[in-house]
Formats: C-alpha cells, structure tokens, sequence
C-alpha cells in the first residue's frame, strides 16, 4: 500500500567509500596507470612479489591452510589489495529539529538570564550556595509533533526553537525550583521568558528536591561530623574521612531523602537519608562497613544541620556523643575488624589462568563490500536497510518538549530515537527511555530505605566515552554528543556507537524442494549509549532487523550495591566475601513509544487464546464426539483506563497498536506487536512509601495513554525524592480518555528482579542482568519482507540423479580486501566547557576523578 504521508526524501547520497582495491590484469589499479618509469616497474614487482612470499611463509595463524584467502592466493587469484576508507556512506537530511542546544548557545543565554531587568538576581552556579538564586539548567524544549511533522512532510518551515531553564530560587523567602521557557531563539528583541508550569502536577517543586552543584556546604558538614570520630574510626575500621584527598573512609547513603518536599533528610554530597561509610578501594561499593549515620540537612543554612543518629551493629545511638562514650566504655558491641591491606578481589585486575588460546585476539567483523548504513553527522540522521531515523541526546531521560500553544513538556534520559521510518512509513515518532528504577531490602538503615530513580542523577550527563573494539565492535562509528550541566557542558565524541553486525544465524530458512530450500542471512543494526550511573553501567541498546522488528533491550553491568555481611542478612542476599552481600533488589525501566501505524490514528488491540471444547459431526467414536482446542479472542480497548497492563499469563496473548482504517491486502488491520524480551518483569513492592506515587508505571509491563504534548514523559528529575507528592504522577495520565483511533503512547517496562550471587563480583554480566522488549509487524505488510533481502541463497536441486546442486545468490559475491590495522585503544575524559564556553579541565588525575564522580552525584568521595 502507498505511504498515507510523505516521508523525508534523502537529499543527497554518495556512493559507498569503503571499497577493495584490487589490481587489474596490467598490474594497474582501475583507471591509473601505475608504471611509468620502467624503474619503478622494477621496483614494484620486487617489492610485491617480496611481500607475497612473506605473506606465504609467515602468514598469521589464522590463515591456516583451507583458509579462503591462502586458497585465493595458491590458486593464482590477485593478492588483495588494501580496504580503502572504512567511514560511511554519507547522506544528508533536514537539520534535526530535536538536536540539543550548542555550548555557544547556552553561554549567551546565561549571560541574557543575568540581565538586571529580568530580577533573577543571579548567581554564577560554580560560587553559588544555597541560599542564593542559580541556574541549574538549560536545554532545548522540542517542539510540538504537529509542527515537525508539518516541517518534514509538507515542507513547512522548521519549528521555532526553544530553551527550558532550570532555577533554584534559594533566596526566596520560601526556596523553590522552577522551570522557565525561554524563546524564540536566537536570542532577539522578540525573546521572552515565562514561567513553566503545565506538564507538572505540582505548580513549583520543593526546593528540598534539588540537584546539588556546589558540594561546599556537604564539605564542612562532613568535617563537622565526622573529626570527632577520626580516632575511632581508624581503630574500628582502619580509616578516616576529613575531606582530603587521601581519605581513606568514603561514603555512600539511600533515596529518598523527602517524602513531599516538606523535609529533608539526607548526607553530605549524597543528598541522601541514610548514610553508610565504606573503604576507598576499588570498587568501594563492595566494602561497606556496617557504620550508619542519619542527618537531617533542612534549609539553606548548612550551620543548623543535624546529626540525628548513629547506628553500629544493630545498636542506636541518638549522637556521636553517645556513640564515643560507648566507644570508650566498653559497651559498644564490636563487629570484626576488616582486612587493612588493600582488597583486590573488587578490583577489575585478572585473577586467574587465562582460558586455552585466549592469548589470541577474538573474531572482529569486516565489511568487505564497504559500510550497509549511511550517516548524517552533523544532523544526527541515520539510515540502513529502509530503515531510518534522527537520534537526540539530552541530560536527563525523557526531555520537554514544546505544546502547540507554545507550553512545554519534559525531556529525555541520554539517547533518544525520532521519526523511525521503514520503508518510506513512519513507525515511531519517538522511542526514549523514561526513568529507572532501583529498589533494595535488607536488615540495615541503607539497604532496607533505598529506593532510586536514577533520573535525578542525569542518565545523560552521566555517558563517557566508550572504547573501541571493547564497549562496541571495532568496525563500530561513533557520534558525539553535547550535555550542558550548572557547571557548563560536556562534549563526548564516543557517546553513541551504531554498527551493523551478522548476527550469526539466519533470519528464516528451509530445507526442502522445489524452490523451498534457502536461507537469509541475519543481520541487524544497533544504536548504543552506556550510561554510568555510581556503581552501575546501563547500556541502551536499539536494534533494527530486515524483516521491520525492532528489539529494545536495556543490560546493566558494573558493581552490586553491597551490604554488611552478617548472620541477620540471611533472607535479603547473598555473602559474597567474608563481609559483603549483594542484596535483593528489583531493577525496572520505563519507555516512551510513540507508535503511529500508518497516521497517527491508532487503536489498541488485546489478544488472548482460551481452551475450548468443540464437536463436530465428523469426529469419530474412537477419539469421542468433542475435542480441545484453542480459540482466539481479539478486543479492542476502549479508554485508558483499561490500559494499564501485564502480560497475559503464561504469554496467551499479547497486545498490539493497530490502525483500524489502514489494512493489508488481505483485510486485516495493520498494526505492530509489543512483544516480551528477556525478562519481562514489573515491580514487586508496590505500597512502599518510598515509591508511593513517584514510579506508579513500575507496576507495569505496559501502559497505553492518550498521547497529550502536556503528558511527555512518566517521570521527572525531582519525582525521586517527592515519592508523596510528585511533580508528575504517572497514574494521573489515565482519565477515562478514549483510545479509539487517535494518537496513542505505549509506557513499555523491562527490568530484573537481581538476586545476587558470587559471580556478580567484580561486576555483574550484561547476558544475564539484561531485559528487552520487541516491537513486531503484526499484519502490518503482505508477507515477510525478509524474503526480499539479496544477502540470501535459494538451493535449485538437481535436475537429474547424481547431478550438482546449484544456487542463486542474486548477485551479491563476497569480496575480499585487506582491513586496516586496528587502531590503538586511545581514550578521553572529554570536552568540559566553563560557564563562559571556554574549555576547561582537571589539572591532575584527583580532579579528574573529582570531576567525573561530581557530574555522577553518587559516590561521596571528599
């Protein structure tokens, strides 16, 4: 069936670059004569006939014997010339209306928010403190689907652009944080700010919700809590913490430390309830030390914070007062003392014998015949095998975007993928991850109270570079990406990696006759960006297939949340060291899918088989007058109230975003499949006052709403630590809304339940801490379309007895060329921008790691 809309053309495409040179019968490569001294003649045929018997006397291991290209070459076929350029093919698309702000962008916006006439009474946020007025952040708003899809189909111009500013007012006579919409951009005589307030469900968010960006006042409060213990917890535990460098003590705490912004509970630069002390070794996470301490860090003034408890080995004190004079006195009840070298067993160094032959580098994947994707860089446009799609990269999980009536909504975590096509069609608007949830019990004052929603940690300023050939394949292209943050902006140029891969078993095949006998090759794109959140690394993956599916699959690696080890932990995890447990906790992650089926009128489709007993007058006695069999039941669901799901049991069934007035030529509604993936669980504590109203869509595997430009996302940067009040409640999207042919949104969960085991340690594995989910075509073309891929052979049987198989391949030969070393592992901490836009820098390697961990907010280390 014809495309409904105009999909953006392809402006322009290059042939492919990545090409053999190979040799022609003169000796000439094509189209250039190459001996034109007789000299040099002599030289060159010395040269290469000199490297040809090298090659053949001492060729790598890996081209034994029987290799193809030693039997290129012993059966007289040319010596393969160099790969040329392995970059590419480009392609040049309409400027990406979702790319974030440039750093020269936000510069001159901070200096126009600091204008006098405006009365912000601004602070720079790098000297601020928290009783003054700063910016914590800005960032473009998209703008509203309507206008893009106007710009992208029917050539209108682009949208408008606009900025969201994030301030936390702390010299208000009451501290709050509010949002404003500035714009239009660039800057002119005819840009206005405006406070923002429609996308949330609370018209200002408490002050006591608030990212932190200056640690100065944690500093001093940690020196006052902590230095009358020093002596203390040297003895106890081999180490202090003064808030030097060489601190041998660092702490880690829990979420929430609010329950609606009407108090604040929480530690130093963790922002955190409770706090536990644990060693500075690697992997820091692994080496808690069973020491707790409660502070209540209300108000702006860090002078009136309070220590309010001290908990020891299950034994409470209401001061460090009372915890020295228990010290000194004998009544403290000791645990056993750590180990004082320094642990190895949590750092990431090899331990034992390497496995046989692994002294020898692994497979890699080459593309012989030249890169399958073309790339836009500057405009972040992608295309691969009728595939296309814009990719947009922000600080936090789900970004704002624009409302036709120029109100905004809110904005994405990291990565996010915009107006995926395949085959001309648009499938999906936007496809961005939303929140992330983690959940911990145990029997002690951390594990038992945390409750994270790593959104309010900036999933996107929280990317790094990633390293060639380990974290994606070594033919893998990267793209950059640009996060502003209240201290300035970071630049990654390996934050994105996208590469095509044969997934090393077929899409479909068949062994038969008659033209039944064939194969088509599996092969599949991915876009991927790794996320490192404190102790966890969440690597987001999309992955597009030849037959129209698209696989979305979040895998987590990196360290356990560990606890103190002791016989009353049995139940909550597993020892994994002589004082250390990984603890249970519930991993769930939420998705935005903006799915539009042939337009953007859509229906949502429930379907489930029953048994039933049937007769029929041809059944015979032998086997009785009735059978079982299974049935299927189609339902539409009529409003949003009847959309908040789970999978059926035992997966009989399933649901699907149809288009009711497009069908295929067969009469059925086309449509796409959400499909379960690796373990497709939801939340298992649900009533925790925790997680009371701030992460309702956990309860789910999938939800379907109304799609509303004042609904843009499940979940906000402050909603982990409004768990009571949140500024967007999840459960308040579904209001009996018809979802009868309209624009709909899919809020699809994946996650883990995490019982951890020894071999978690040092980090947990991304083939088993993974979950996905797939997105399906479900009558939505005429037939499989993977049949239509030349990378396939059809088997002919011979025509007589005895006589030679033989094979279409359709044309496509597998070429062969010299791949280009692989390059050195090189790598960079990245860009880092001040306020003014100049770049800036750690001056030595404890600045370094200083900067890294400020940007992630998780870690204490002072």
């Amino acid at each position: 069936m014809a495309p409904p809309w105009p999909f953006p053309p392809l402006l322009t495409m290059s042939t492919p670059s990545y090409q053999p040179l190979k040799l022609g019968e003169d000796g000439a490569s094509p189209g250039r004569t190459i001996f034109h001294r007789p000299r040099l003649a002599i030289l060159t045929i010395t040269a290469c006939t000199l490297f040809a018997c090298m090659f053949y006397l001492w060729r790598p291991a890996g081209i034994a014997q029987g290799g193809s290209l030693y039997d290129a070459l012993r059966e007289g076929h040319a010596f393969p010339g160099m790969c040329l350029d392995v970059s590419p093919p480009s392609v040049s698309a309409r400027a990406n209306p979702w790319k974030n702000l440039a750093v020269d962008e936000v510069v001159q916006l901070r200096i126009w928010l600091f204008r006098d006439e405006l009365g912000f009474n601004l602070t720079r946020s790098d000297i601020a403190q928290l009783s003054d007025n700063s910016i914590f952040l800005i960032e473009n708003f998209r703008p509203p689907k309507s206008d893009v899809l106007a710009y992208l189909n029917e050539g209108a111009p682009p949208p408008e652009r606009y900025a969201r500013v994030t301030m936390h007012h702390g010299a208000h006579a009451e501290p709050v944080i509010r949002d404003y919409l500035v714009g239009p951009l660039p800057l002119s005589s005819v840009t206005t700010i405006r406070q923002l307030t429609e996308m949330y469900h609370e018209p200002n968010v408490p002050y006591n919700a608030r990212g932190f960006a200056q640690m100065g006042e944690m500093v001093s409060a940690v020196k006052r809590f902590m230095t009358p213990l020093e002596n203390i917890t040297e003895e106890l535990f081999g180490g202090t913490a003064r808030g030097l460098p060489n601190d041998t003590l660092i702490a880690s705490g829990s979420a929430p430390f609010s329950f609606d912004g009407s108090f604040r509970r929480h530690l130093f630069r963790l922002i955190l309830a409770w706090l536990t002390w644990r060693r500075n070794a690697p992997g820091p996470w692994l080496h808690p030390l069973g020491f707790f301490q409660y502070v209540s860090m209300d108000g702006t003034d860090s002078s009136k914070w309070k220590l309010l408890k001290v908990v020891y080995n299950h034994q409470i004190f209401n001061s460090n007062e009372e915890f020295v004079a228990a010290f000194h006195n004998g009544t403290l009840k000791r645990l056993p003392s750590p180990d004082k070298n320094t642990p190895s067993w949590s750092s990431r160094q090899r331990r034992g014998p390497a496995p046989d032959l692994d002294d020898r580098a692994g497979p890699r994947s080459v593309s012989f015949n030249g890169l399958r994707y073309r790339v836009d860089r500057e405009n972040q446009y992608i295309t691969w095998m009728g595939w296309s799609m814009y990719l947009g990269f922000d600080r936090d999980m789900a970004r704002f975007s624009r409302f036709r009536t120029i109100t905004h909504s809110h904005r994405p975590q990291g990565l996010s993928l915009w107006n995926i096509g395949f085959r001309g069609e648009r499938i999906i608007y936007e496809l961005a991850p939303q929140e992330a949830m983690a959940q911990y019990a145990g029997n002690d004052p951390l594990q038992a109270t945390t409750a994270w929603l790593d959104r309010y940690f900036g999933m996107g300023a929280s990317v790094r570079d990633m390293l060639p050939g380990y974290d994606c394949p070594a033919e893998a292209q990267y793209l950059p990406a640009t996060v502003h943050t209240a201290l300035g902006s970071y630049s990654r140029e390996r934050a994105i990696c996208v590469f095509e891969l044969d997934t090393g078993r077929p899409m479909t095949r068949h062994h038969g006759y008659l033209e039944e006998h064939g194969v088509v090759k599996g092969y599949a794109f991915t876009v991927r960006s790794i996320s490192t959140v404190g102790n966890y690394d969440y690597l987001f993956d999309y992955t597009f297939f030849v037959d129209g599916t698209i696989e979305v699959r979040l895998s987590a690696s990196g360290y356990l949340q560990g606890g103190y080890w002791e016989p009353k932990q049995t139940g909550y995890g597993t020892r994994i060291q002589d004082q250390t447990m990984g603890s249970l906790h519930d991993h769930v992650i939420n998705y935005k899918v903006d799915l539009d089926i042939a337009g953007t009128e859509n229906s949502l489709l429930e379907t489930t088989t029953s048994v039933e007993e049937v007769s029929h007058p041809w059944y015979d006695d032998d086997w009785g007058k009735t059978v079982l069999q299974q049935h299927i039941v189609h339902r539409y669901i009529a409003t949003e109230d009847e959309a908040l799901l789970k999978y059926p049991k035992n997966f009989q069934g399933g649901y699907s975003v149809m288009n009711r007035n497009a069908t295929n030529s067969w009469g059925n509604a086309r449509g796409y499949a959400v499909h379960a993936g690796f373990n497709p669980i939801h939340n298992t504590v649900v009533g925790s006052k925790r997680l009371l109203n701030n992460a309702n869509w956990a309860q789910y595997n999938l939800a379907v709403s109304l799609r509303k430009e004042i609904e843009p996302t499940s979940s906000s940067m402050w909603n982990m630590n409004l768990p009571g009040r949140p500024t967007v409640d999840f459960h308040r999207f579904f209001d009996s809304e018809s979802l009868d042919q309209t624009d709909l949104v899919a809020w699809i969960s994946v996650g883990t339940h995490h019982l951890p085991q020894t071999e978690d340690v040092p980090n947990t594995r991304t083939i088993t801490a993974t979950s996905s989910f797939f997105l399906t075509p479900l009558n939505y073309f005429d037939y499989d379309i993977s049949i239509d891929s030349t990378n396939a052979i059809l088997v002919n049987i011979p025509t007589e007895a005895g006589g030679e198989y033989t094979f279409e391949d359709y044309g496509v030969k597998p070429d062969y060329c010299l791949p280009p070393p692989v390059a050195p592992v090189t790598y960079s901490s990245g860009i880092e921008y001040g306020l003014d836009g100049k770049k800036v820098g750690p001056r030595n390697p404890e600045e370094l790691r200083k900067h890294s961990e400020l940007y992630h907010r998780m870690k204490m280390e002072i």
